[in-house]
């Protein structure tokens, strides 16, 4: 279900902030009235940002309405290319990185003049 993958996919964008059931929720309620596009696109953005990714062939807002679940499938395939686990809590994550001695797959962005 995409509001499962989403959840999952903002615990780990929002480093932990955001826990996975109330980001499901969320979604899902959203889903019933067709509007769970709007909640997701900032998570998109979001993980671009942490990734230094650009905002290619189009806006994360249009990625999200046009195409949601799509979407939340690149961002979790995506986690999953840089080293996160999505199916496992931020915590968990953090402590396979600290077991394995690993440095977390985020990057911090530079100074923008």
């Amino acid at each position: 279900m995409p509001c499962v993958s989403f959840a999952q996919n903002t615990e780990i964008v929002n480093r932990g902030t955001i826990p996975c059931m109330n980001a499901g929720l969320i979604h899902l309620a959203l889903g019933f009235v067709g509007c769970c596009w709007l909640y997701a696109f900032p998570s998109r953005s979001r993980l671009r940002e942490h990734f230094a990714l650009p905002e290619e062939p189009c806006s994360d807002f249009w990625v999200h309405l046009f195409c949601t679940s799509c979407a939340i499938c690149q961002e979790s395939r995506e986690l999953k290319n840089r080293g996160a686990d999505p199916s496992i809590s931020w915590l968990s994550n953090v402590e396979k990185w600290s077991r394995e001695k690993v440095t977390p797959p985020i990057v911090v962005p530079g100074m923008i003049r």
